[in-house]
């Protein structure tokens, strides 16, 4: 039987590739890439083979989607953001029978889950990001599930956390599972974006999104799953926050008691808010 042996909110903001490099924003993401890197000590230390990630960078509007395929490699450029991450090679083994288990008892949920083996299906950044950091021995194999989900139920994430679980079960293996996924998600106004890197774009977004790690780390996971999507709506959660149900699908949605640990404080990044923290997963 399989294990799920670390449960994870984790920042991708792409101003971590940008803090590698030379220039005025050299270091500037250190903090964020130093929790990457001790989740993934940590995963080591717990003898992790396989990292699935919720990404909410990959956009789609219908279905859930598992990418399955058994070889990622290839120079990733963001179209979104090219003067932030451009010509980032990766390469990257996957874990298709785990990914194909996941889609086939999400369908049992009624869940429209589809899990794909498509050369030509790359990875995005809210995978490529974290896995620069975590898998740079290329250690792990690596899942990644779209968490950007236009026309979908938060229930229907939660289902599919769930559904997780069971596959983990009848796993000969141990997974770490991430959400990669800001917190309040109202991005920095364009004219503001050379001196709102490091700053909230509203006030109202850092009010609520220190509550948010404040009821975490209390452990009122009852209490924020009734105002999740509230939150996502007037705070502007990256991917409408489906990353964030899934996650508290595999916990145990409202019956989860952990207190979160957070490795990364929270932080602004070009108006979002940003963190990573794990939760205690038995």
């Amino acid at each position: 039987m399989g294990k799920i042996a670390l449960a994870a909110k984790i920042t991708h903001v792409p101003s971590m590739y940008l803090s590698e490099l030379p220039g005025k924003n050299h270091g500037c993401r250190q903090s964020a890439i130093d929790g990457h890197k001790e989740i993934s000590r940590r995963c080591r230390e717990m003898g992790v083979d396989t990292i699935i990630v919720f990404d909410t960078h990959w956009l789609v509007n219908s279905g859930y989607h598992i990418n399955c395929n058994p070889h990622y490699e290839g120079i990733y450029t963001s179209n979104e953001l090219p003067h932030f991450i451009k010509d980032m090679t990766y390469q990257y083994q996957g874990n298709p029978a785990l990914g194909h288990l996941i889609a086939k008892k999400a369908q049992n949920k009624g869940v429209r889950a589809m899990s794909h083996e498509i050369d030509s299906l790359e990875l995005e950044y809210g995978t490529l990001v974290p896995m620069r950091y975590m898998n740079e021995d290329k250690q792990f194999k690596v899942l990644s599930i779209s968490a950007f989900c236009t026309s979908h139920d938060l229930e229907n994430s939660r289902k599919l956390g769930e559904a997780l679980v069971e596959a983990v079960k009848e796993y000969e293996g141990t997974v770490a599972v991430l959400a990669s996924g800001s917190l309040s998600h109202r991005f920095i106004w364009d004219t503001k974006a050379e001196t709102g890197m490091d700053s909230y774009t509203r006030e109202f977004d850092r009010q609520v999104d220190l509550r948010v790690v404040d009821m975490w780390k209390q452990g009122l996971w009852a209490d924020f799953v009734k105002m999740l999507p509230e939150y996502s709506e007037y705070c502007f959660g990256e991917g409408l926050m489906h990353d964030t149900a899934m996650l508290l699908g595999v916990m145990g949605w409202d019956k989860y008691t952990g207190k979160a640990e957070i490795i990364t404080d929270l932080f602004p990044s070009s108006g979002t808010g940003q963190i990573n923290a794990i939760f205690p997963f038995n």
